[in-house]
């Protein structure tokens, strides 16, 4: 991936200028008439900036890859590592040749010598040096890293450091004045200045957990790792990606870790060296007001259990296909993606306590989770096949095999838009909508009687599953 400097001298000075003219009175006297003026960040920025770093990477490298950028993500996203490609590797280059990178870390504990970075800045890192604003080069150990939220910690000497303090990222709000402090280009330590533009940015790769802050301060190639500061000098963040179309430069869309989930998986690094993620063992989907009307549901957020696993900590629990979870330990869970990150932030054997809607009614359930493959939740939404269900073949299920009716899948089309909503050949459906069927014209009829969006409950082997079909 290449990357174009796009900003000049003169650019630089007007996004400074223009960030600084946006900014709250941070340092500033008052006029006759009422008015401050001389706005100024100096002061806080004074005390924040010796706490961020500059992180320069040595790797060993094969020719043909090209490591610490992540291929699966849509061009338009930029992961922010400066490479040095001032000697092009030939395509028939023997292994073994060295590049450099660069990115940027924050200090997070004085004391013991903690640096957060990204996991994209250092993976397969040789050798990681660490310099601080004055100057001053650490060789840096690299404790652990967590690819699933792209978060690493390191180690340097406890040398008369400085380090931020973690903000309260739970109660950030869109508009709140935001600094982003890095090493853009590999130029050294920069400063600029914007508000959060969003809260809770996710999708930008399915497999990561993402609850992103998303802000409009310049932040461009080298700034990964860097500090996403509030206005009282506090880590709100740590800037991670960009949406980009002008080759890497900023467009004003960046994207942050926010606090709470890098406070909580450096603390599982510097513990373990990893993260053993705690497994409920749901399938899940988001519920939605479209979601909440066809199942005439009692709350319009949460996260609408589709499907339990064999012998999970979730099917010990007592946890039931249609229950909605909206809370974990005390807290809100607003949908099923922050179900996702909120249990993969707990050990292995951790206690969780959930609240649950279940026909209606709130409950309180208790699990212990446990742990497989680092797989927390896995998260089915709806897909867009017709009513139809194009691909499928049914019939009316043999009551006689179980006491049961319903309609048979008796065959799917590979790849049909059946196939896509999950259906499988020798599922049963038993209820539509939440209504049993029992025979195929009871099922066209509840069928044609439903509106945009089908609820199938699915018998599947022997566990119940949740399948929806819009």
């Amino acid at each position: 991936m290449n990357f174009k400097r796009v900003l000049s001298g003169t650019t630089v000075a007007i996004v400074l200028l223009a960030g600084a003219s946006q900014l709250p009175p941070v340092n500033a006297h008052v006029t006759g008439n009422g008015h401050p003026v001389i706005t100024s960040l100096a002061p806080m920025l004074q005390e924040v900036t010796p706490a961020v770093v500059s992180i320069r990477v040595s790797s060993t490298v094969n020719p043909v890859q090209r490591p610490f950028t992540n291929n699966r993500l849509p061009d338009e996203l930029r992961r922010f590592f400066n490479f040095d490609e001032t000697v092009p590797v030939p395509p028939a280059a023997p292994p073994g040749r060295q590049r450099q990178g660069a990115g940027s870390g924050v200090i997070i504990n004085a004391g013991k010598g903690l640096v957060v970075t990204n996991h994209h800045v250092v993976a397969a890192a040789d050798r990681i040096t660490v310099t601080l604003k004055d100057g001053r080069n650490y060789a840096a150990t690299l404790l652990g890293t967590d690819e699933a939220t792209d978060v690493a910690l390191l180690q340097i000497p406890p040398e008369n450091l400085d380090a931020l303090e973690f903000a309260d990222s739970d109660r950030a709000e869109v508009g709140d004045f935001v600094v982003a402090i890095g090493n853009p280009f590999g130029i050294g330590q920069t400063v600029t200045s914007g508000i959060i533009s969003a809260l809770g940015r996710a999708g930008l790769d399915s497999e990561k957990y993402e609850d992103f802050i998303q802000t409009d301060a310049a932040i461009n190639v080298g700034n990964s790792g860097g500090a996403l500061v509030d206005m009282e000098g506090r880590l709100l963040g740590i800037n991670t990606a960009i949406i980009s179309g002008n080759g890497g430069g900023s467009d004003g869309i960046g994207f942050a870790v926010p606090a709470a989930m890098v406070a909580a998986v450096a603390g599982h690094l510097e513990r373990d060296g990893v993260v053993n993620r705690g497994m409920l063992g749901v399938q899940i989907s988001s519920v939605t007001a479209e979601i909440a009307a066809s199942l005439d549901l009692a709350v319009s957020n949460g996260a609408l259990v589709t499907g339990v696993l064999p012998d999970s900590a979730a099917e010990k629990a007592g946890i039931r296909v249609y229950d909605i979870i909206v809370g974990i330990d005390g807290q809100a869970v607003e949908s099923g993606r922050d179900l996702r990150n909120r249990v993969g932030l707990i050990s292995v054997g951790g206690q969780v306590d959930l609240t649950v809607v279940r026909n209606g009614t709130e409950i309180q359930v208790a699990a212990s989770l446990g742990g497989e493959a680092g797989k927390v939740v896995a998260q089915r939404e709806s897909v867009r096949p017709p009513a139809s269900l194009a691909g499928a073949s049914l019939q009316t299920a043999d009551a006689r095999d179980d006491g049961n009716g319903g309609v048979l899948i008796t065959d799917v089309v590979p790849r049909s838009r059946a196939w896509q909503a999950g259906l499988r050949a020798g599922d049963r459906i038993t209820e539509v909508n939440r209504t049993t069927v029992q025979d195929l014209a009871e099922f066209d009829t509840l069928v044609d009687q439903s509106g945009a969006l089908l609820a199938l409950t699915v018998r599947r082997e022997d566990r119940e599953i949740l399948i929806m079909v819009s």
